[in-house]
């Protein structure tokens, strides 16, 4: 990726934002999506949840695990807890909610993923799928967003380099 940040991008509309900085951003809100949703996917799958329940508790874990990761940084910045939950709401809500319709709505549509096995193929692939599918539908969105000032861009004030 390249040498520009999230946190150096001042809002001058979309068409300003490097594809390269919303990727960061996306991939940083993916990877808390993705623990959340695989650790959900895992356990609702092992404790033979059903469909509604599992991606209930994968959705919960992916908020929880997305706003943690944003809150890490922003709280080793010395900003106090409340103002850093204010900032990981304000980062990351919208891009996780994105995420986590895309990357359900793919595990549910592909035939038997939701059925299948931690030891399945389907289930693995479908999830990747369906993760690499919310990557790419939730981009532009983020790019949107840093470009009109919102999303990643509010964390920028609490990053240093």
């Amino acid at each position: 990726m390249s040498d520009t940040h999230v946190h150096d991008v001042q809002p001058s509309g979309w068409a300003s934002v490097p594809w390269s900085t919303a990727a960061q951003a996306t991939l940083h809100c993916l990877t808390g999506c993705a623990i959340g949703e695989v650790l959900g996917m895992v356990i609702g799958t092992a404790l033979g949840l059903s469909t509604v329940a599992t991606v209930a508790l994968a959705v919960a874990l992916a908020f929880v695990f997305g706003y943690a990761l944003t809150m890490r940084g922003v709280l080793r910045a010395g900003v106090g807890f409340r103002q850093a939950v204010r900032v990981a709401l304000a980062a990351d809500t919208v891009s996780i909610a994105v995420m986590e319709i895309v990357d359900n709505a793919v595990m549910v549509g592909v035939p038997g993923a939701m059925e299948a096995g931690l030891s399945s193929v389907i289930f693995w692939g479908a999830l990747a799928f369906a993760l690499l599918v919310a990557f790419v539908v939730t981009l532009p969105i983020n790019r949107w967003m840093i470009g009109r000032g919102r999303g990643h861009a509010v964390v920028h004030a609490y990053h240093g380099h």
